[in-house]
């Protein structure tokens, strides 16, 4: 005996995806239709103009993504990843720059400071640490992005937040109260 036919249910679903595609497909072209009636893309920035695309041998495939990028003045996404990467461990050093002239202030002071400024600077260099630490996690974050997109040559090592506060630590010990 067989089995009785069963109804293929991956190709009912398959076929409902299909159709869901299609509906997306026919929306989005129905609003770039009512777009272009309303005259939306009528005074666009080099209508009517061939594109002006760079020779780089180096970007391969993805040539024209690159050179429309550059007009638009824009950089690549593993670009754009690093420089957030550079801005955040600026911001990080000019946390540590803070503190160390906050430090500094209280050394060059004549006499000896009082115990409520010690005690600020103790807090300070408390809230500096976890923010210093929140930075530098954030940064690894980003790398760790960076890496999965970009080729091996724009790749970055991630770094070593203990040791980094560690030496936090080291540069700014608590002052005695």
């Amino acid at each position: 005996m067989s089995a009785p036919n069963k109804p293929d249910r991956s190709a009912g679903a398959e076929s409902a995806a299909m159709a869901r595609m299609r509906r997306r497909t026919d929306l989005i072209e129905e609003l770039l239709d009512e777009a272009r009636r309303r005259g939306d893309f009528d005074n666009l920035d080099g209508s009517g103009k061939p594109l002006e695309l760079e020779k780089n041998v180096y970007a391969g495939d993805k040539a024209l993504a690159y050179s429309l990028l550059k007009q638009n003045q824009m950089a690549p996404p593993e670009i754009e990843r690093g420089k957030e990467i550079d801005a955040e461990l600026a911001r990080a050093e000019q946390l540590l720059e803070r503190l160390r002239h906050q430090r500094d202030l209280l050394r060059t002071r004549l006499g000896t400071a009082f115990a409520s400024e010690r005690r600020a600077y103790n807090v300070l260099c408390d809230s500096s640490e976890a923010s210093f630490a929140e930075l530098l996690r954030g940064v690894n974050s980003k790398i760790l992005s960076l890496n999965i997109v970009a080729p091996g040559a724009l790749h970055r090592r991630s770094i070593d937040v203990e040791a980094r506060l560690r030496a936090f630590r080291e540069e700014f010990p608590p002052l005695a109260t």
